[in-house]
């Protein structure tokens, strides 16, 4: 889920067969992918019309995470991983590798600020998003799909 302001945005999905390290990745990578086209647009939108640019778009970005291994990882780990060739402490190859690169890539140029949120504790933007995979699990069983994605959104900051 993404908020600014009154803004509100939600995106879910499931895929068989996958992890739930892999999902969460996933998760960020999809909404850094989506600001990123959405600001690319109207940076060039704004230039086209020698229009100022909306303040959102050099608005600060802040991730909240309730996966220790997604803040860990782009926080610090990777960093190493990288010097490493992509390699682990105990010299194994990082897993999910392509996706931490994708990570990687839109993190170093958005500059998101990442943050950890501790699961099952009330946090009513956690609590939803665990409501949203509830929800995405259960239809993919349902339609025996192979995955499953929405998006929401919502200028009035609500669900």
């Amino acid at each position: 889920m993404m908020r600014f302001g009154t803004r509100y945005r939600e995106s879910w999905g499931v895929e068989p067969h996958t992890t739930n390290n892999r999902m969460e990745l996933t998760a960020v990578i999809s909404a850094l992918s989506f600001l990123k086209g959405r600001m690319d647009a109207t940076r060039a939108s704004c230039a086209d019309k020698y229009a100022a640019q909306p303040s959102w778009t050099s608005a600060a970005i802040h991730i909240f995470t309730d996966s220790m291994y997604v803040k860990n990882g782009i926080s610090g780990w990777i960093g190493n991983w990288k010097k490493r060739g992509w390699k682990t402490a105990a010299k194994k190859p990082v897993m999910n590798l392509d996706l931490w690169q994708r990570l990687d890539a839109l993190c170093s140029e958005l500059g998101p600020h990442f943050e950890w949120v501790e699961g099952h504790a009330g946090n009513p933007d956690n609590e939803r998003c665990d409501t949203l995979v509830g929800l995405a699990i259960e239809e993919m069983k349902k339609q025996n799909e192979d995955g499953i994605y929405h998006e929401s959104e919502s200028p009035q900051g609500g669900r």
